[in-house]
């Protein structure tokens, strides 16, 4: 018992004496991977590792992601030297009595390992980073169609990586010092449709679709259509038993401009019939044709099955569908053209421009026929009055003056037209009186018009069609309107000038001057009446303001 006690008492003694010798300071030659923080006290031995360790530790990981590898940044992803709790461990490691004691009769270094500090939150982010680049969706296969090629599209897995397991599974390989790739865990997604559907839609259809053109015939004519366009409207998609199906688009296929141009090679349109006059009554000179068409549905209904056949069998005869056209003798009753509804004439000077111009816009204007409930405008009807559509240089009134302009003396079918739509009794919609009263045209019912500011439009509101026949002399213009009359009579009832004001005298320009006598400015109401069965039906009123007509003299007038 006394040589226990003495031992005892001699191995507390050493194991005091070494710890005295450390009095606090961290054992001497302790190094956390590399750094010797030995001798120092434990502020002095975290700020060490602070400078010499953090930032350069711990090292990336290498990841493995199905087949893929990457590479994450340690401290990014949350982990992080502990330098406080590193210090004091090394210390409650070195603080044991047997390396104390042995430190008192030998010296050598000890590796003590580092404490890592983890963010959880930092983890679950780089790795979703990681996931959203890497992450590989499934692919189903398929086949596509190019430029007159079938073109398989091989399947693929889909690999997404499991966050959740990954986390855990990082954690537990940096924290263990773990070297190499770590394997990353991830969920797989099988294709629906794999290689061998793939390779068996090529052969049984996809090659064979794309081969070789299909002929198609309307009686004795034909026509092809390409692989390429074919291929442009056909697709292959998997059907609920993940079988590759193909579907031809015959909307499509029928709007396609090549096969828009190989059809109308073999198909005709309809022919409208031609209106006329006879005997003062509008007639049905021309009785119109049928036309055939060929439908989305029978184009795509007698392509398809040419598409997996070989020679002189990729033929086949299209269905159509008879075209009627608009106007024939079938419809020619409907329109209801049975009577004149109203003829205007206007008298003008004979005048070379005044011929050809109202002569062109007659001719342009002839044979319109409105339907119930349209609009007719005399600006799309005529055209801009241009030297290309016809129209020569004549007078015009611009800014209250005669001037000289492509297309004058079309107001005077303007006029005409303005009251042929009055005495019919349609509705007028856009009209404009010239600036100062032409004595030729009847007061308060005349009417100009100018390409992209004024128009001449009226709206058919008398529940049939109208004809609008349109003739001209070299003095004269006539225009009538044939359909059924709403109204038994329609008449004007003009009121007196008022509010008359005198025109001024000025000279005109040197240049292009055109003489202009003077006339008085005064404001117009004129009533348009309606009749039916003897009896005022209602009335309505057209007021005109009309500015005086300057006197303008020339030294050097030009003439038309």
């Amino acid at each position: 018992m006394l040589v226990a006690g003495a031992v005892c008492l001699g191995f507390g003694g050493l194991y005091l004496a070494g710890l005295l010798l450390t009095d606090g300071e961290v054992p001497s030659g302790t190094r956390v991977h590399g750094v010797d923080i030995g001798g120092l006290g434990p502020a002095d031995a975290e700020r060490k590792l602070e400078r010499e360790l953090s930032h350069q530790w711990p090292e990336p990981v290498e990841v493995r992601i199905g087949d893929r590898t990457a590479t994450v940044a340690a401290r990014e992803a949350g982990f992080t030297l502990d330098s406080r709790e590193t210090v004091a461990q090394a210390a409650r490691s070195g603080s044991d009595p047997f390396t104390v004691i042995g430190r008192l009769f030998a010296s050598g270094d000890r590796e003590a390992e580092p404490v890592h500090r983890v963010d959880e939150a930092k983890t679950r982010k780089a790795l979703e980073a990681l996931a959203e680049k890497h992450d590989r969706t499934a692919r189903e296969g398929a086949i596509t169609f190019r430029e007159g090629r079938a073109v398989p599209v091989q399947a693929r897995v889909g690999e997404s990586l499991d966050v959740g397991g990954a986390t855990d599974v990082l954690r537990s390989a940096v924290l263990d010092g773990r070297t190499g790739p770590v394997t990353l865990p991830v969920s797989r997604s099988e294709p629906r449709v794999g290689a061998d559907e793939v390779n068996r839609a090529m052969d049984e259809f996809a090659r064979p679709a794309m081969s070789a053109p299909v002929t198609v015939r309307v009686a004795d004519r034909s026509s092809t259509i390409s692989p390429v366009t074919i291929g442009e409207h056909l697709e292959m998609k998997p059907d609920k038993t993940n079988r590759l199906t193909p579907r031809l688009d015959g909307e499509a296929l029928r709007e396609d401009p090549a096969v828009e141009r190989s059809l109308a090679g073999i198909t005709d349109e309809p022919v409208e019939g031609v209106l006329g006059m006879e005997g003062g009554r509008v007639v049905l000179t021309e009785g119109g044709t049928p036309g055939q068409k060929v439908t989305a549905a029978g184009l795509e209904r007698t392509v398809m099955p040419l598409l997996t056949r070989d020679g002189a069998a990729r033929a086949a005869t299209l269905p159509t569908t008879t075209v009627e056209p608009e106007l024939s003798r079938k419809t020619f009753d409907s329109l209801g053209l049975k009577e004149q509804m109203s003829t205007f004439t206007v008298d003008f000077d004979p005048a070379p421009y005044r011929s050809t111009n109202i002569g062109r816009a007659v001719e342009l204007i002839n044979g319109s026929l409105v339907e119930p409930g349209k609009e007719w405008s005399f600006n799309q009807t005529v055209g801009e009055r241009t030297k290309a559509n016809g129209f020569v240089d004549g007078i015009i009134i611009q800014d209250d003056q005669y001037t000289k302009a492509a297309g004058g003396g079309v107001s005077a079918v303007a006029t005409t037209m303005f009251n042929a739509v009055f005495f019919a009794g349609v509705k007028p919609v856009e009209y404009g009186a010239h600036s100062f009263y032409i004595e030729r045209y009847p007061e308060g019912r005349e009417a100009t018009v100018a390409w992209g500011s004024l128009d001449l439009r009226f709206l058919n509101d008398s529940g049939n069609s109208i004809y609008i026949a349109a003739s001209s002399t070299d003095s004269s213009v006539t225009i009538s309107f044939y359909g059924t009359k709403k109204y038994d009579s329609v008449k004007a009832v003009k009121g007196p000038r008022t509010e008359v004001k005198k025109p001024g005298s000025r000279k005109g320009p040197e240049k292009n001057c055109l003489t202009q006598t003077p006339l008085d400015g005064f404001n117009v109401t004129v009533e348009r009446v309606f009749g039916s069965g003897g009896e005022e039906v209602k009335r309505e009123t057209f007021t005109t303001r009309y500015v005086p007509r300057d006197e303008v003299t020339c030294e050097s007038p030009i003439t038309l």
